[in-house]
């Protein structure tokens, strides 16, 4: 069975229904007719607020874009009667990590404006890079701060886990299992199946 919507406000959100061998679940249905509901009632007010907090009328469409695919990915719709609040604490997430990217970027940028030309990344080595780090930072912003500090302190400025332990002020067998979790994090997303 396939089912064709002739108007669809989340046409540019939404996979086409059928699109895996004609099969879709009363679920998924269910889901992306919530969604559009949703997209529908709600998109307009949620740029204007996003384009006030960032200043950016580019940026506030895409972060009100990447809203709704959360909300597709994750498939958590709000209670009803909460819809803004549900969509604007998605959307603050979605701020703070676009800030957070930006930041990434600007460092990553500036440590390469110290290397050769002859020896700079292309675009695309840029692109992947920052991506990466990206996806490191949200791994390392899961973690507790003082596990956090301590991976850092390790890994970045090659400290010892005596000298850790003395910087956090803590012993060094907690330096050791905060190191330990911060590793395990690592290895578990670079690992984890693709959602």
């Amino acid at each position: 069975m396939r089912i064709i919507l002739i108007y669809n406000p989340m046409r540019l959100f939404l996979p086409a229904v059928g699109d895996r061998k004609g099969i879709v679940s009363t679920a998924e249905l269910a889901l992306q007719q919530q969604v559009s509901s949703l997209y529908t009632d709600h998109h307009h007010w949620l740029r204007g607020l996003l384009r006030r907090k960032l200043g950016n009328a580019f940026d506030a469409a895409d972060l009100a874009h990447d809203v709704y695919l959360h909300l597709m990915k994750t498939g958590r719709m709000p209670p009803a009667g909460e819809s803004r609040r549900h969509l604007t604490q998605i959307a603050n997430g979605l701020v703070i990590d676009l800030y957070r990217r930006r930041q990434i970027e600007a460092a990553y940028l500036e440590v390469l404006a110290l290397v050769p030309e002859a020896l700079a990344p292309s675009e695309e080595e840029r692109a992947l890079v920052i991506e990466a780090l990206t996806e490191i930072d949200a791994v390392l912003h899961q973690l507790p701060a003082k596990a956090r500090k301590a991976l850092l302190l390790c890994k970045l400025d090659g400290l010892s886990y005596r000298d850790i332990a003395a910087e956090l002020q803590v012993s060094v067998s907690s330096v050791e299992k905060y190191i330990a979790a911060g590793l395990l994090a690592c290895y578990q997303a670079m690992h984890a199946p693709d959602a």
